[in-house]
């Protein structure tokens, strides 16, 4: 857990987005904190995709833990997704690496079809890779800026659990990954707070059209997180000063994300379908 107050602590990060782990300072914490291994996901196969570093990363490690095998489908970040894969492996458990843009149809339908052949099975999918570029006017938004943000952002959702569809059976468990900003908007990131809004409307969509499937949909929608994808995109001073705003003064670490991942994974959460957690540092969200 970081320390933080309104006092800039954190030194510039430069490193091209979406940034490596390896290159933070702080280095994201994602090992699972106190939590007990009690084997609730014993022989489960979880798809997490951004499962290369920070919350994917975190949840990737947690699930581990808890039994299961992991397949993480990532952009470019090989570094980072051969450490995540060792780590995973330290608690015996199996990880596939898919590299590719899951901006792209036809990349999310192999992904799908990787892991099958691989693992036979898909008990759990978590949607969890995402980009974003800050904009100070709508104006700033070029349509190719756009399609991309909502490529990779929302149309790699739709189109990894559209594939996954016919290997999901009762009992399976998705999860996508929304944001604080889906309810409260952000001024310089107009298109990602819109796809993370599309995300939130997606999953309660899915909950209600698979529920007598007996799948349920839920989502996460954290606050301030301190990932790669933040150290990349945003300048220094945004940087040093990124989570000082929220309620607790500070950012959260991936690892106090995963915890909300699991239990939305698990039986744990056997009653609740369409619904989304928050952990975002103690800002009040509606809807």
């Amino acid at each position: 857990m970081e320390k933080q107050t309104k006092k800039k602590i954190r030194p510039e990060q430069k490193q091209p987005r979406p940034g490596l782990e390896k290159n933070m300072v702080p280095i994201p914490e994602t090992d699972p904190i106190k939590y007990p291994k009690e084997g609730k996901l014993k022989n489960k196969v979880a798809l997490i995709t951004g499962g290369d570093s920070g919350i994917g990363k975190a949840t990737a490690l947690l699930f581990a833990k808890e039994g299961a095998d992991i397949v993480i489908a990532y952009l470019s970040e090989t570094k980072d997704a051969k450490q995540t894969q060792k780590e995973v492996e330290s608690y015996s458990r199996k990880c596939t690496l898919i590299k590719g843009d899951l901006g792209k149809e036809n990349h999310c339908k192999k992904v799908i079809e990787t892991a099958i052949k691989n693992h036979k099975k898909i008990d759990i999918i978590v949607n969890n890779a995402g980009l974003h570029w800050e904009a100070e006017s709508i104006e700033d938004i070029s349509t190719e800026q756009l399609s991309k943000t909502f490529q990779n952002n929302f149309f790699s959702y739709f189109w990894i659990t559209k594939y996954a569809m016919p290997y999901l059976e009762k009992g399976a468990s998705i999860i996508n990954t929304t944001s604080v900003t889906a309810y409260r908007g952000s001024p310089q990131l107009i298109d990602y707070a819109s796809t993370k809004g599309a995300i939130v409307a997606f999953t309660r969509s899915l909950s209600a059209n698979l529920i007598d499937k007996g799948i349920r949909v839920n989502a996460v929608a954290p606050g301030p997180i301190w990932t790669p994808l933040i150290a990349s995109s945003f300048d220094k001073e945004k940087n040093s000063e990124f989570g000082s705003d929220s309620p607790m003064k500070r950012a959260g670490m991936p690892n106090e994300v995963a915890p909300c991942f699991l239990f939305l994974a698990t039986d744990d959460s056997s009653f609740i379908s369409g619904q989304v957690l928050h952990p975002n540092g103690g800002e009040i969200v509606n809807g």
